[in-house]
């Protein structure tokens, strides 16, 4: 029996752009919604603001689910199957980031963690701009919401 993988991620939405996330994890570099790992004991809304905590440092509310994959994703780190769940969320106090289609690069850093944040325009919006296959097919529906 293989275990399951439990992803929680936050869409905010402001003006006309969606904030994303690029990161590096051991020298894996990916592109995707701001969010993460469910924790056991924890509810998906609970893990959802944790990650905001960790990632960025500030509180959410959660408006409301958005999507819930209901197609089989392999995890790229290890055997399990990857079930992501996505809310829509407002945050409190926001640092500011920047503005672009072009993922941040790490090519002077070191492999260990890293990530940054950058607001991308729903116009632009596409599949091909994120790396995993739930936060594609969210691409993708956020582009027919526009």
């Amino acid at each position: 029996m293989y275990p399951f993988n439990v992803r929680v991620y936050g869409l905010i939405l402001q003006g006309d752009c969606v904030l994303i996330s690029d990161e590096k994890i051991n020298g894996y570099e990916m592109t995707k919604f701001p969010g993460g790992g469910l924790e056991y004991g924890e509810g998906t809304i609970d893990g959802l603001k944790r990650e905001f905590r960790e990632e960025l440092q500030v509180e959410v509310h959660v408006n409301r689910h958005f999507y819930t994959t209901d197609f089989f994703i392999p995890s790229a780190f290890n055997k399990s199957q990857v079930i992501s769940i996505y809310y829509l969320v407002e945050a409190v106090n926001l640092p500011e980031y920047p503005q672009s289609l072009a993922p941040s690069l790490f090519k002077d850093s070191p492999d260990h963690a890293q990530q940054c944040f950058r607001w991308l325009p729903l116009s632009e919006i596409s599949e091909k701009q994120f790396t995993f296959a739930g936060d594609k097919k969210v691409a993708e529906l956020l582009k027919n919401v526009i």
